[in-house]
């Protein structure tokens, strides 16, 4: 199995799920948007991810980029249903690929919060094991504010309905992070939009802070990347499109 990885700055990579992938024995290929890499042919790919980034879906004077990638998402997704998982701007990317609309949240997310499975969360596989509600990491201030046509929501938390989604039995996204290492948050906490984000939402020590918590709940955050990531790779070998 091969997975594309589309990448919009350095630092936000896989994380953890590189090290599933690597007990998997599943090769996985990242190109960095952002640094001019075009995206490949996609028939060389068996799944998608799509990552997060401190730009928004619709800056594409500033980053011309995004509309490759929203067009091959759409192709990916829409037209040759691979598989696919999105991570925050791969989110917000999924739903403006598909017909959804992505905009400013009206109440930022930042911190380490709780989100709630919907009742379509509860019967999707993607979700299966994971409990009703659980803490994250969020680091977003803009949201899908009207999810695609044919897209169930699978998470809500009060200050942002549409927290996961999924199209048809394929494509998934999360808005929160799954993907945290050890040292996810102060290597972010080093990128001006995020450092700006975080001070204006939690104060002067933000930083310092959140590391901490992060560190606590790591273990849940780590439990429940591992969980999502055997959901999507057996949701993603039993889809329509084999394994080249």
């Amino acid at each position: 199995m091969r997975v594309l990885v589309l990448q919009h700055i350095a630092c936000e990579h896989p994380g953890i799920f590189r090290d599933f992938m690597a007990e998997d024995g599943i090769e996985w290929r990242a190109v960095e948007l952002d640094e001019g890499e075009p995206i490949p042919d996609l028939d060389g790919f068996d799944a998608l991810f799509s990552m997060g980034g401190p730009m928004d879906v619709w800056q594409q004077d500033e980053h011309p980029w995004i509309a490759s990638e929203l067009d091959a998402i759409r192709r990916w997704v829409g037209g040759s249903r691979g598989p696919f998982l999105g991570f925050c701007l791969g989110h917000q990317l999924l739903a403006e690929a598909l017909g959804g609309e992505v905009g400013p949240a009206a109440q930022p997310e930042i911190g380490v919060m709780s989100v709630r499975l919907t009742d379509a969360g509860r019967a999707s596989p993607f979700l299966r094991g994971v409990p009703d509600e659980f803490p994250c990491l969020q680091w977003h201030s803009a949201e899908v504010v009207r999810a695609p046509a044919g897209a169930e929501i699978l998470i809500s938390s009060p200050a942002c309905a549409v927290n996961a989604l999924s199209w048809a039995e394929h494509a998934f996204s999360v808005q929160f992070h799954v993907e945290l290492t050890p040292s996810t948050v102060s290597e972010w906490g080093g990128i001006p939009e995020y450092d700006r984000a975080l001070e204006d939402a939690l104060g002067a020590g933000a930083l310092t802070r959140l590391d901490a918590e992060a560190a606590a709940n790591m273990p849940i955050f780590a439990s429940l990347a591992r969980t999502l990531y055997r959901n999507f790779i057996a949701a993603a070998r039993g889809s329509d499109r084999r394994t080249r």
